[in-house]
């Protein structure tokens, strides 16, 4: 009797822990992690905007956070991250060109926009001949920056510029006698300290504690240089998309971007809300 209650017991037992490796075992299979990439301040939306609501969803969620443009997107295609948010379509399409990779936006999302901001001027219109504006020395924002003072007619192109490619030499009216200055665009707020103007990234703006609506004028973003999510193009469809897509559109996610990150430019699917 004794023998026949101990095998009882013994089965019992592993009936019961059977029972319990079954269920966490299950419970690990439901887990979905990812792991998504960004730069400041975008990291930052991340982080208040779409972590948290993923997590509800069962998600685990790791933001990691860089402070270069190429390793995102490198992360990316080699499988390191699901998904990121710190570029705009020109970028990605350039990157994905010159690295022959595949990838794709999903949705645009509020962006920090360039903008002119001075120590010593307190709006354009009081700018003194000859004043020095700082401006990025890489391409696309110094293209970017040029326009905002093209668009508050302070400068004015040559008519068959392209404006995403402008650079000095296609200025063709300077009536305050503007000297341009090129330097690396993360130096750009510091050089507030020794310059009249400068034309200052949204991302460096706030990471040198500046105020977006502070600024003299903010550049008007075309859809195309809006930031976005992106992922790998073999992934557009899976469920982990749709969700981070379905929670940027939620009313959730325009709370967040309103308490947290006022200035951004929001793009036009967020304005017909």
């Amino acid at each position: 009797m004794k023998k026949c209650l101990t095998l009882v017991i013994v089965i019992v037992l592993g009936a019961v822990l059977s029972a319990c490796n079954s269920t966490e075992g299950s419970a690990d299979a439901n887990t979905k992690e990812l792991v998504l990439g960004a730069t400041v301040p975008y990291s930052d939306m991340l982080e208040k905007g779409v972590k948290p609501f993923l997590e509800e969803k069962g998600y685990k969620v790791e933001i990691k956070e860089f402070n270069d443009y190429v390793q995102p997107n490198l992360s990316l295609s080699s499988g390191s991250l699901d998904a990121n948010m710190f570029q705009h379509k020109v970028y990605m399409d350039a990157f994905a060109k010159a690295h022959n990779i595949e990838l794709s936006d999903v949705i645009t999302v509020p962006t920090a926009p360039i903008g002119i901001y001075s120590n010593k001027y307190t709006s354009l219109a009081d700018i003194k001949d000859g004043s020095t504006v700082a401006i990025a020395n890489d391409p696309t924002n110094l293209a970017r920056g040029l326009t905002v003072l093209h668009d508050n007619g302070v400068i004015t192109f040559s008519s068959d510029v392209d404006h995403l490619r402008a650079t000095i030499e296609d200025i063709s009216e300077n009536p305050k006698n503007l000297q341009f200055k090129e330097m690396e665009a993360a130096q750009l707020p510091r050089s507030l300290e020794s310059v009249d103007l400068a034309a200052v990234n949204g991302n460096f703006a706030l990471s040198a504690g500046m105020d977006l609506t502070k600024a003299l004028a903010l550049d008007n973003l075309p859809e195309n240089i809006q930031n976005r999510v992106v992922v790998n193009t073999k992934d557009l469809d899976k469920e982990f998309v749709k969700d981070i897509k379905e929670i940027i559109k939620s009313k959730d996610f325009k709370n967040v971007i309103n308490e947290h990150f006022q200035g951004f430019i929001h793009p036009a699917w967020m304005k017909e809300q």
